[in-house]
């Protein structure tokens, strides 16, 4: 995403104007001290003095060259380039993307920027999307790279949660669910994914996710989290995965034709909440003729129930109280 010229330019000055104050400060506290002599130890202190501003006039004027590098629009050129050499569609910004996984509609302004596109069967966009959400000193910039697949068939919302990517402890995933949404599986499978299914689809999840589909999650995609929502699989990282890297293309692309393989028999699977699969006979030539429920997800199912944060809850409260007490003593004393 190209930088704004402002955005380029503030923390030049800032830099700038910062390492200006720090030197009248010294100047002012230090006076002819700072003048070196002709000894060399003066001059190597006055050197050791100066490093400092020398330092922030550097970093200001490589934040400068980097972000007008970006201004050229050289990335765009070959990202669009390299995606027309792929039969895909490249978008440099798409603002606010009608999407319905977790790290979408969560902040304002919203944006996904570098989109390359393909359609088919499974149609897939891949991207890096940006969302800001707070507002003074709470606000919070969040950064994604996303793997969009749309599927020929609507879901239960599942998560898994990569543990690969987790640091120190804390999941990376924007969003906590209800631990009582945990469903163990078989095999290798939990030391790599913690997988969350709504109450009572245990069992849709075990045939969604059979060993042979879970072998492949694990072979492609362990360091990315994975979210089954309505009727897109998306891929999450916390770094840009549209990217200039041919390394991160290849992998990308062997990842999204691995699942889209893994998942094809998803297309049979059917919400048996929405009714009964049996068997009628056809008035005319007497043949059986199944009937299925229709394709979709119950209530129940479309949503996993989201993690009360109760500590901070009970903290708040506690800050608030405490807040309301010291205004009735600093009233009646």
């Amino acid at each position: 995403m190209r930088p704004s010229l402002a955005g380029t330019f503030w923390p030049f000055g800032l830099l700038l104007a910062a390492a200006l104050v720090l030197l009248v400060f010294w100047t002012s506290l230090l006076g002819d001290d700072l003048v070196p002599t002709p000894d060399l130890d003066d001059w190597f202190a006055a050197w050791v003095l100066l490093l400092p501003y020398v330092g922030f006039v550097v970093v200001a004027l490589v934040l400068v060259v980097r972000d007008l590098l970006k201004r050229t629009g050289r990335r765009q050129f070959r990202l669009h380039r390299f995606a027309a050499a792929n039969g895909m569609a490249y978008a440099p910004v798409q603002p606010g993307p009608a999407l319905p996984g977790m790290i979408f509609g969560a902040g304002s302004p919203e944006l996904a920027y570098d989109v390359v596109s393909r359609g088919g069967r499974h149609p897939v966009s891949i991207a890096n999307h940006r969302s800001t959400t707070g507002e003074g000193k709470g606000k919070e910039h969040h950064e994604w790279g996303y793997v969009a697949v749309r599927l020929p068939v609507t879901l239960p919302h599942i998560v898994l949660d990569a543990k690969g990517n987790n640091g120190l402890g804390r999941r990376r995933l924007p969003i906590a669910f209800e631990r009582s949404q945990r469903l163990h599986l078989e095999g290798d499978f939990d030391r790599f994914f913690e997988l969350y299914c709504p109450d009572g689809y245990e069992t849709d999840a075990l045939y969604l996710f059979t060993p042979d589909v879970m072998a492949g999650f694990i072979d492609t995609t362990a360091e990315l989290d994975v979210e089954i929502v309505d009727d897109h699989l998306f891929l999450y990282s916390r770094r840009d995965l549209s990217t200039l890297d041919p390394a991160t293309w290849r992998w990308l692309f062997s990842v999204v034709d691995a699942l889209t393989g893994q998942v094809a028999r998803w297309e049979r699977w059917r919400d048996e909440r929405l009714g009964s699969t049996h068997v009628t006979w056809s008035p005319a030539d007497g043949a059986p003729v199944i009937h299925r429920p229709p394709p979709g997800v119950a209530k129940q199912g479309r949503r996993l129930t989201r993690r009360v944060e109760w500590f901070w809850i009970a903290a708040g409260l506690l800050i608030f109280l405490f807040g309301v007490y010291s205004m009735i003593v600093d009233a009646v004393t």
